[in-house]
């Protein structure tokens, strides 16, 4: 919350929390951001269920899908959308400092994306299993499996100077706790996953990718 009052485009924070998370609620609501408590227990499938659900309760043109455990930097957005001008893409990956793959371009932990994307294409997902993101996945490869997707559409674009730091373990910028070792339980089902969708990607049509292109 302290480093998002650096962005200079009109935003509003949404906290999405798990009911039985009494102390978190209170720490969000006390930050001054909006705050939605989901009606589901955080089961497999938590954070990708969060992100539909948040969408289909917001309004705003762009949406920035993110952690709690991430720093912005001066400019993200303004760097984010003129990417976005610049490839006309509906779907801008940051660069989180961190995952070697995002620093080589070739991913994005933390995504901007144009709710008119949605709305073009009717989903984030290629089968359509989900508003924005497949809840199969227990927790990793949701955002591999739908920055693939656009790129397929032809609609994902790197952003490098548009900095998100990811303040993760595995980079050394915070300890292991309960809720990271959660997140990682059920890796190789989830790449198994992924690698079998991944094929469904690889086989969209032509046809498909060009389905009513976002303005």
């Amino acid at each position: 919350m302290e480093s998002v009052a650096i962005t200079k485009e009109a935003h509003t924070i949404y906290f999405i929390c798990s009911p039985q998370d009494k102390r978190q609620i209170a720490e969000c609501k006390a930050s001054g951001a909006e705050v939605m408590v989901v009606s589901f227990n955080p089961v497999g499938g938590d954070f990708a269920r969060k992100i539909n659900y948040g969408y289909e309760l917001t309004n705003e043109p762009w949406i920035f899908q993110a952690a709690d455990d991430i720093r912005f930097s001066a400019d993200w957005e303004k760097h984010a959308l003129l990417t976005s001008a610049r490839y006309k893409a509906g779907v801008i990956g940051t660069n989180d400092l961190g995952n070697p793959l995002v620093k080589k371009g070739k991913t994005s932990t933390h995504t901007l994306f144009k709710r008119e994307y949605i709305e073009e294409y009717g989903n984030g997902t290629v089968d359509g299993t989900g508003r924005v993101f497949h809840e199969g996945y227990d927790h990793q490869y949701v955002d591999s499996e739908f920055i693939q997707t656009a790129r397929m559409r032809k609609q994902w674009a790197f952003s490098r100077y548009s900095v998100v730091e990811h303040l993760h373990p595995h980079w050394g910028k915070s300890v292991m706790d309960q809720t990271y070792k959660k997140a990682t339980r059920a890796t190789k089902r989830d790449q198994d996953l992924f690698v079998r969708r991944l094929t469904l990607i690889n086989q969209m049509t032509s046809a498909e990718r060009r389905v009513r292109r976002p303005k």
